[in-house]
């Protein structure tokens, strides 16, 4: 029984694995590429590539013969993303800002070290050519990841990514963790954050956190676009505005119902 289940997890696991393999950049792939990318041998990685096509986990062109992901991962993206309780709360109301900006609006949380990007819209003046929803980007490089980091403490946060690990993807990147603490400082101060170029280059936004009904933050949305577009220098406290008070609205969906200030003696 023991050896069964153990054979029952090793497939699923390298199911799993190939289905990842198609998270690297490639859409599509031979089975060489998947057989590598999982260290499987050719004729194993090819027996699972034809069980998930017939589960329409992937699916393979008749005419070049290469797999590309099908449509079932998208359905259970799909009834994960409305069975979340943050989507739900933030979805119509990030569209709405999205289209009356032009600009770009984001929502995501914390997944380990990384943000995860929940949701995504783009304005006229921030088109993109691709999907952000369930796309992975680090927590200190970012506006949305600067606001998930307010949940931790300091200490927790050097656990979480320790100061060896921050590469710059820019000049403009934080790579300490004093640096780091001083913005995330500003961003309590001000209540929201900014990130300008941190991550590419053309680009910034301004970001607040998202609280649930406990006060912790859970969540955070932002405002993007190009630098010509969000023109961050002179919207700055516009935009921030509107981020928090979008930011407030999606909290108060979620139960959240502000700080809560103790009662001295001799107060009503």
């Amino acid at each position: 029984m023991v050896a069964s289940d153990q054979s029952n997890n090793q497939s699923v696991e390298r199911a799993i694995s190939v289905l990842r393999a198609f998270l690297t950049g490639r859409p599509e792939l031979r089975v060489s590429d998947v057989a590598k990318a999982t260290g499987l041998g050719v004729s194993t990685a090819s027996r699972l590539l034809a069980t998930l096509e017939t589960l329409e986990f992937v699916e393979r062109d008749e005419v070049s013969g290469l797999y590309r992901l099908g449509t079932a991962p998208i359905t259970l993206g799909g009834v994960a993303l409305n069975q979340n309780p943050v989507h739900r709360e933030a979805r119509q109301v990030a569209q709405d800002l999205a289209a009356a900006l032009g600009l770009g609006v984001n929502v995501a949380v914390r997944r380990g070290e990384s943000m995860f990007y929940l949701l995504n819209f783009e304005g006229r003046l921030a088109p993109r050519s691709f999907v952000l929803t369930g796309q992975r980007k680090p927590l200190y490089a970012t506006g949305i990841g600067k606001c998930l980091l307010l949940a931790l403490t300091p200490e927790e946060r050097r656990e979480l990514i320790p100061e060896a690990s921050m590469q710059p993807y820019t000049s403009r990147t934080i790579v300490t963790h004093e640096r780091l603490d001083q913005e995330l400082a500003t961003t309590v101060g001000r209540g929201y954050a900014t990130e300008v170029e941190e991550l590419a280059f053309g680009r910034a936004c301004v970001a607040a956190p998202i609280r649930d009904m406990s006060g912790a933050v859970v969540a955070a949305i932002s405002i993007s676009g190009p630098l010509s577009a969000i023109d961050l220098e002179a919207r700055e406290p516009e935009l921030a505005r509107t981020v928090i008070e979008t930011a407030d609205s999606i909290s108060i969906g979620l139960g959240y119902v502000g700080p809560v200030h103790a009662v001295t003696a001799g107060t009503a």
